[in-house]
């Protein structure tokens, strides 16, 4: 997994900030340009060719001049997790075919946002009393939460904050294995790290530039000795000639790895996508099949494969994971009740809504304290 930044643009309003000169230290064989203006890093990236390759390789530090937390984006179609985004940056700067950021941000740019007083004073606005709800928190949502580790220093920030109070845990959620920052710092089992896993046919052919599986779950093993809980995201579940099989030798060897008992969740979801999405990936992946399965457009307007097709592979996904781990959570993305249903036995709002069931295992296996304000 190699990183190949070709130029760093600074915001001229964070040059004076300790943290930007300690990023560029660390990158000081980029060329490095201060600008006054955005367009100009705009400018340089659509002047390539393919822009959505040359953003991952531009790298922006800025500031962040909305809000840091933002909710999940769901849709009122499926059940949502009421999941929360620590937005520390934009992009990524591994290729995955399906990626949904390739049409998200116009265009795509590397951004990490330095003001992180201002990061740090949005969450002391929810977590400052010890009275109040649960939060779920997460950075992986507009970018891979564990992508900056080489550069900065965001983890030795934010994994000791959450560890000092009790309402609230952070997930990061990667497809790499930097994990070196996170060995010693004061977690208190308040920070979840999580793999998104597919099987290594899928992650050679649509997941360029990622770790593989074995060292995803290596990753995961080795964070689980240093005290942290641990969670996996299947999604998006892919479905191929021989599938079956490459997913249930997934499933026996991330078991092998790792114990059941200290995994807070894992979410299983299949491979859906916005239209506009299948040009991308024919232009830029003219190799990959996975456009080219039978879909269906869903509520929300995202090609999905037809349900049957899905509950298919979620009953023998979830079958297989229950052999080994019968009492971890296993929650759908974005799935509708009928599905929930088929697969589960059961649907979210019998059991307090899936906000409810992923806030009770946090509180299992994170020490948190839910009190009503």
């Amino acid at each position: 997994m190699s990183v190949h930044i070709s130029r760093i643009y600074v915001d001229q309003g964070i040059t004076h900030l300790p943290e930007t000169r300690a990023i560029l230290d660390r990158l000081k064989h980029v060329p490095c340009t201060v600008v006054f203006d955005y367009k100009v890093v705009q400018d340089e990236v659509l002047r390539g060719d393919d822009p959505v390759t040359e953003g991952k390789r531009v790298l922006f530090l800025t500031r962040n001049k909305g809000a840091f937390l933002k909710d999940c984006p769901g849709t009122k179609y499926y059940n949502c997790c009421g999941y929360k985004i620590l937005h520390i940056g934009t992009y990524c700067y591994m290729d995955c075919s399906y990626c949904i950021l390739q049409t998200y941000f116009n265009p795509p740019v590397l951004q990490y946002f330095m003001n992180q007083e201002d990061l740090l004073h949005d969450l002391d606005r929810i977590l400052v009393s010890k009275q109040g709800p649960i939060y779920r928190i997460g950075t992986g949502e507009f970018t891979d939460s564990l992508i900056w580790e080489p550069w900065t220093d965001i983890s030795m920030r934010i994994v000791p904050y959450f560890a000092a109070q009790e309402r609230a845990v952070l997930e990061l959620k990667s497809k790499t294995v930097h994990i070196k920052n996170l060995k010693y710092l004061r977690h208190n089992s308040k920070t979840i790290v999580a793999f998104s896993i597919n099987t290594p046919a899928i992650i050679k052919s649509e997941e360029r530039y990622t770790a593989s599986l074995k060292s995803r779950i290596g990753a995961a093993a080795m964070c689980e000795e240093w005290g942290y809980p641990l969670a996996f995201h299947f999604d998006p579940l892919i479905l191929y000639d021989g599938c079956e099989p490459d997913y249930r030798e997934v499933i026996r060897y991330m078991f092998k790895r790792v114990s059941a008992e200290n995994i807070v969740w894992i979410s299983l979801g299949t491979f859906r996508f916005m239209p506009p999405l299948k040009r991308i990936i024919q232009q830029r992946f003219p190799g990959s099949k996975i456009i080219y399965g039978e879909f269906i457009p869903g509520l929300d307007n995202k090609m999905r494969y037809f349900k049957p097709l899905r509950i298919d592979l979620y009953k023998k996904i979830v079958e297989w994971i229950r052999e080994v781990a019968p009492d971890v959570l296993l929650y759908f993305c974005m799935e509708d009740d009928d599905v929930w249903h088929t697969v589960m036995g059961h649907v979210p709002e019998e059991k307090g809504g899936l906000p409810q069931m992923l806030d009770e295992a946090a509180i299992r296996h994170c020490r948190l304290t839910r009190t009503v304000s």
